[in-house]
Order: C-alpha cells, then structure tokens, then sequence
C-alpha cells in the first residue's frame, strides 16, 4: 500500500480529498470513509468508482440550473404582454426546481385565477404550501385534486394531503388517509410522514415499523435509486433513534 501511496503521489493524495468531499456531500454508507481512510489511494479509487462514477450523471443535472433560469427570465418577460396561465404554470414549475418556493406559489395562484380547470396547478401550490410549513393552505387545494384523482401523482398527493391533516391537528382524519394510501402507495415520504404522525401520539413501537419499512427496501434497490433515496434514509435512520425503545 506504502508502494501504491508512493506511485501516486502527490494524486494519491488528492484521490484521497476528493473521495473526502463527495463522501461529506452525498453521504453514503458509513463504511466507506474507513475504506478511503485506511486504504488510503487505493480506497479512494476504489470508492471513487463505487460511489462518485455513477453520479457523473448528476452533475449533467447542475448544468440545467443556467438554461433553467435562463428560460425563468425568458417567461418573466413574456408574461408582461402574454399573462396566459400555460405561462404562469411552466413559471412556477421553473421556480420550484430552482427552490424559490414563494415565487412558485404566487406564480401559481395567478395560472389559478387566469384558468381553473386543471389540478395541476393547484397540486403544485398545495406541495409549496406544505414545503413552505403552511399546511393549513395545502388542504384545499390537495382535497380538491384528490377529491378528482385519488391516485394523483402516484399517491404522493393523496398522502401529502394526510400528512396536511396530521399538521392541522386532524389526526384521525390523518391516520386513516395514511393507512389507505400505504396499502398501495410505497413512498419513503409517505411512510416517514405517517412515522411522524406516530411519532407525536407517542405509538414509538409504530413509528419505527414504518421508519423501518423505508430502511428495508434499501437491499433491493439498484444503485440509482438508492443514491435518490438517500436523505429519506437518513431521514429513517434519525427516526428510529428519536423513537427508540
């Protein structure tokens, strides 16, 4: 290894940082900063392969961010002189990748009021509002898309809406959504929100079950996934220690 670490220098070295940083950022298995560490170079190539290789793709990903706002601009302009609620929409969709959730949500209620007719713009306000800690406001509109479509969104919308209920204090309501959803829906989210809810009556014992079911379909998952799933699995990990027995 002494050898290796030899060969390389000083790209053994710098091997080793980069492994460091995208180990910080990405966060993956906890065993894999001894084997960076301890292997030293080699560890770090090994991981680099494992681990950073296959999220090149991702920063394909980061480049959007420039013609995103680029096309953000382009519709803010337009807007001036065609105010049509096809532009106010794909404006709060472009908001909402960028992260700039109140300006997604006013963009939304102005497609709203110029055109009603859809539920995609009140599902997306109804997921502002709920990412903005306002669940109070996501009720109506999630109860009306729901209301329409059941399944929207895969189930996401029917459980964001009982995750809305559990925020507002309606927990029956709450955990009867939850337990409808999940017979078909399988979403991380979903579950660790119906874990929340647990959480707060005190059912521990429940909680983890849920938090568990999340960490649990980890094995099966092909790469990609698991690298998506990652903050719902730190998420889980982090409940089952608030919970613990």
């Amino acid at each position: 290894m002494g050898f290796l670490s030899y060969l390389l220098y000083p790209w053994g070295i710098i091997l080793q940082g980069l492994a460091i940083v995208h180990f910080i950022r990405r966060r993956p298995d906890t065993y894999w900063i001894f084997i960076i560490l301890f292997l030293g170079p080699l560890g770090a190539i090994i991981y680099l392969f494992v681990e950073a290789l296959p999220d090149i793709g991702l920063v394909g990903q980061s480049f959007k961010v420039f013609p995103r706002r680029k096309r953000i601009g382009q519709l803010e302009a337009a807007i001036h002189d065609n105010p049509s609620a096809g532009n106010y929409e794909e404006l709060g969709d472009l908001y909402m990748d960028d992260g700039n959730l109140q300006s997604a949500r006013a963009a939304f209620d102005k497609a709203i009021a110029a055109r009603a007719d859809t539920p995609d713009p009140f599902y997306r306000r109804g997921v502002c509002a709920i990412q903005l800690g306002d669940a109070a406001a996501a009720l109506p509109d999630l109860e009306r898309v729901v209301g329409k479509d059941p399944d929207y969104d895969f189930y996401r919308a029917a459980g964001l809406l009982a995750h809305a209920y559990a925020q507002t204090g309606q927990k029956e309501k709450a955990e009867a959504l939850f337990r409808q959803v999940t017979i078909t829906s399988t979403l991380s989210e979903t579950y660790l929100n119906f874990a929340d809810l647990l959480a707060s009556e005190g059912r521990n014992a429940e909680a983890r079950e849920w938090a568990q079911k999340v960490l649990d379909k980890k094995p099966t998952m092909p790469g990609y996934l698991r690298r998506r799933e990652r903050p719902w699995f730190r998420r889980a990990n982090e409940m089952l220690k608030r919970v613990s027995a």
